[in-house]
């Protein structure tokens, strides 16, 4: 099939959508990748692609097409311009670059901003192939539960764009089973609405891996590990507040693998509390590293900010968690904690409870390493029938192919 993928974000930046991307040309379809200049989360485009933009123009077997933006840089006005010019961009000059290609379907990553879906429907129109829409960040709850929108007036202007949006797909695919209720107020009754999760995109042997140099040797540490993006959902705040509590616990080091928006403040919140020697930013790498950083840790750690909405959420992080073989440690609520507590992959507790985060830490660094070793166990075997990438992906393309089927039909009649 000839797919056209649309996504604000992609190579060289780390979504999941390139392994997506990867997997869908390796079972021989024919991918062209629509999006912008390499910018998150540094908020600057990346000086390799500038120095040599030729050699991102391909993705393995897909074609990228890329279009200018202006990068987020830092503050809310500067993100919405980013957002605004890439939709802007991708409806005039993605359309025009696209020009005289033919696709069977045409598949969104929207893990946000909302307004990814304005140039994938016009580029519906303009093709005539079916759009799928993948849910990752629901709008326009999420910029009411992070306080990035308090004006009742604006979150309903959103509200009316996700229903355009919506009501112009084919299918739309979620990425919880909570999420699913959330969208179809959003939706008309004849809208196709399926549950649809992430997978773990990493491969993890760790008899294979050495051990990453940037964590500080050490002997006899419990090491809770954060791995991915530092924004205001994943409430740093709550997770220092446990970290305070433990300082005094030499044996207890906290590993954050990552950075995002809230990079700096954590960086001198850690000052603040004096925290230096027990909670470690350690910085971004490369997505095929992790599995290194990862054999550090003792424990994984999970958290979003106490929201209805976050309940609703798995948290992008916990598949590949899961495929680790490590415990887990979840401070959220709703979902992504029932998928802990029901398989007995780890210790969960409530969204915001610095408190509870810190007891769950002591509970778990003092249990026998066999019993976290079946925690592990368990959170791998969920991994393997609940996530499996294989199955999921053979999925979608059975979508692919059900839509494609119902538009020729169509079109013969």
């Amino acid at each position: 099939m000839r797919i056209l993928v649309v996504s604000q974000y992609f190579w060289p930046e780390n979504f999941r959508i390139n392994d997506l991307v990867a997997a869908l040309c390796d079972r021989g379809h024919d991918v062209t990748i629509l999006t912008g200049c390499p910018n998150y989360p540094s908020g600057k485009v990346f000086p390799e692609f500038r120095s040599h933009r030729s050699d991102y123009g391909k993705f393995g077997a897909a074609d990228v097409v890329r279009v200018p933006l202006l990068p987020r840089g830092s503050g809310a006005l500067r993100l919405l311009l980013n957002y605004l010019s890439f939709t802007l961009s991708a409806s005039l000059v993605g359309a025009l670059r696209l020009r005289g290609m033919a696709f069977d379907a045409i598949f969104v990553f929207e893990p946000s901003p909302i307004t990814v879906g304005i140039p994938a429907v016009l580029l519906r129109h303009l093709k005539r192939v079916p759009l799928v829409f993948w849910v990752l960040d629901l709008w326009p709850e999420t910029l009411e539960a992070i306080g990035a929108v308090r004006s009742s007036a604006i979150l309903k202007l959103v509200g009316g764009l996700v229903s355009f949006i919506y009501n112009r797909c084919d299918l739309v695919l979620a990425q919880s089973r909570s999420f699913i209720p959330q969208i179809r107020k959003y939706c008309r009754g004849d809208v196709r609405v399926e549950y649809f999760p992430s997978w773990s995109d990493s491969v993890f042997d760790f008899s294979i891996v050495a051990p990453a140099r940037e964590v500080p040797a050490g002997e006899g540490f419990f090491n809770v590990m954060f791995a991915g993006n530092m924004g205001d959902a994943q409430d740093f705040p709550a997770i220092l507040d446990a970290a305070e509590i433990l300082k005094d616990k030499k044996n207890i080091r906290w590993l954050v693998v990552g950075d995002g928006r809230a990079t700096e403040w954590v960086r001198s919140e850690v000052d603040k509390r004096r925290l230096g020697q027990s909670f470690l930013l350690l910085g971004r790498y490369p997505i095929e590293r992790m599995p290194s950083f990862y054999k550090h840790a003792d424990a994984l750690l999970v958290s979003l900010k106490e929201s209805p909405i976050f309940a609703m959420t798995i948290p992008g992080k916990l598949q590949s968690y899961l495929a680790s073989g490590l415990p887990i440690l979840a401070m959220l609520n709703g979902e992504g904690a029932q998928i802990i507590s029901s398989s007995g992959a780890g210790l969960s507790c409530r969204a915001g409870d610095g408190n509870a985060l810190a007891a769950a830490v002591i509970q778990l660094a003092e249990m026998p390493v066999d019993a976290r070793k079946k925690m592990g166990a368990r959170g791998l075997a969920l991994s393997r029938t609940e996530f499996d990438r294989e199955t999921l992906i053979t999925r979608l393309e059975h979508w692919f192919a059900e839509m494609a089927n119902k538009d020729r039909r169509a079109g013969a009649r």
